[in-house]
């Protein structure tokens, strides 16, 4: 866990990191907003986008941040540049979305200066009216921003003199390398304003505690206990057998093991195949990601194939995973228990990105904020996958949605997870919540993450 950080003397109280909560004016005050920009987004290596984004010699991308624009440029097969997202002429944004640089030349569409792919300087109009006559090509050549390429992402970091990054990574790399994420590439993308903290949308999904009540078909004896008649004793639910564990540089995990419904675990009667596909069916209804109806027309293969001494339903299902994966020529993880033990679960990457693995799948989240408003943040859903050898990888696009309850939108899942979020948001917004309270085993991430965050503010 990251060590606790003495706040500074002129940090009010709604400010404070406590042990066991959270102040709601981490969420709420815009001074707070403005000092997370500073001091957090201005130093922190980040998550800037995937490779898949800009798959050929020529593509950009645009990643924002507060005021900071970065514009990703493909210069060849191995190499991608980071740039600040301005021209040194007068300023204007060289790019505003994804796109492709036309004969590998980034022009300013303000005076037509132009650039090539690697930044250096082409052509100036008018040249010798810029500093006397003497203006070089190193004067107006683009200004870089740090950047790595790791499992598939491009991370970025505006400090100057960024800390490094095997470092910062180091606590969770064997995670994520362990489920080839570096492989898996895109299916679709969607992104969203919500009206909601960034880090009030990060943190729902920083647990599994909330499934049962937000969730209802996916823990109904849980929600059967919590909506229903009986208000003595407690219920069991299937995410009370999730693991945690935080990391240093603010990381974390949690996953289920073998005790979770992708393992085979599932309790119904009747056909345990079929209960295991059932249960599988309401996550590629109520997500389709991670889960995908291929994995779940595999389960339903084993219907009527007796299970042989000393395996299980959730071992037979892994074979006929891996054996389908190696007829396709799909890359998929290494079979053995502690990587197959995080399929279901979650990887954080601090301070804004989660990958949730599953047999060759990952559904990840990112959560940015919305430019200094602290009531509101982008959040955005990836679905990827590991492609068979010879099938082409489409680009990845964002597709840009305008409601989070719109069931043309969004499915089930993020609806539900959504109708939670503004609701969070208000109530922090109230003079009655002045912190939240946090579960020590089942929260620890969150605290984790605050935790971290103190130590970049207040440095």
């Amino acid at each position: 866990m990251s060590k606790q950080a003495e706040p500074p003397r002129e940090w009010p109280d709604s400010w404070l990191t406590l042990d066991h909560g959270i102040r709601s004016g981490r969420y709420t005050d815009p001074a707070f907003a403005q000092l997370e920009h500073d001091k957090l987004w201005l130093r922190v290596w980040q998550a800037a986008a995937r490779l898949d984004e800009i798959p050929r010699p020529g593509d950009h991308t645009v990643y924002d941040i507060g005021n900071q624009s970065a514009l990703l440029v493909r210069v060849d097969d191995k190499t991608v540049k980071a740039y600040h997202n301005a021209c040194p002429h007068r300023g204007t944004a060289l790019a505003i979305c994804s796109g492709h640089f036309d004969q590998g030349r980034i022009i300013c569409p303000f005076h037509g200066w132009r650039w090539n792919l690697e930044g250096e300087n082409e052509y100036v109009l008018e040249r010798d009216n810029f500093r006397g006559g003497q203006l070089q090509n190193s004067d107006v050549a683009l200004r870089e921003i740090p950047l790595e390429i790791y499992a598939g992402f491009i991370f970025i970091n505006f400090a100057e003199e960024p800390e490094s990054f095997a470092e910062f990574i180091a606590p969770i790399r064997k995670l994520i390398d362990d489920q080839v994420i570096a492989d898996v590439h895109h299916i679709w993308w969607k992104s969203v304003r919500v009206p909601a903290n960034w880090k009030v949308a990060l943190e729902a999904f920083l647990e599994g505690y909330h499934v049962p009540a937000t969730h209802p078909q996916l823990e109904v004896a849980a929600a059967d206990f919590i909506y229903g008649d009986d208000v003595s004793g407690e219920c069991a639910f299937a995410h009370d057998n999730h693991f945690y564990e935080v990391f240093p540089h603010g990381h974390g995990r949690f996953y289920g093991g073998q005790s979770t419904p992708m393992a085979g675990k599932v309790q119904a009667a009747g056909d345990p195949v079929e209960a295991m596909a059932a249960r599988l069916n309401l996550l590629v209804e109520g997500m389709d990601a991670m889960i995908l109806k291929e994995d779940v027309a595999l389960v339903r293969s084993l219907k009527g194939k007796p299970i042989p001494e000393g395996s299980t339903l959730g071992g037979e299902y892994v074979k006929a995973l891996y054996g389908d994966a190696a007829a396709r020529q799909r890359v998929m993880p290494r079979p053995e228990r502690d990587v197959l033990d995080m399929w279901g679960g979650e990887i954080f990457v601090f301070p804004n990105l989660m990958i949730l693995p599953q047999a060759g799948n990952a559904m990840m989240y990112r959560v940015r904020p919305d430019g200094f408003d602290p009531n509101a943040c982008i959040f955005e859903i990836f679905s990827t996958k590991t492609y068979p050898q010879d099938q082409e990888i489409p680009r990845a696009v964002v597709q840009q949605m305008t409601d989070v309850q719109d069931p043309e939108q969004f499915l089930t899942i993020p609806r539900q997870d959504f109708s939670n979020v503004p609701r969070i948001q208000k109530g922090l917004l109230t003079r009655g919540c002045k912190q939240v309270w946090l579960a020590s085993y089942y929260e620890m991430m969150i605290l984790n993450l605050h935790q971290e965050m103190d130590r970049y503010l207040t440095a």
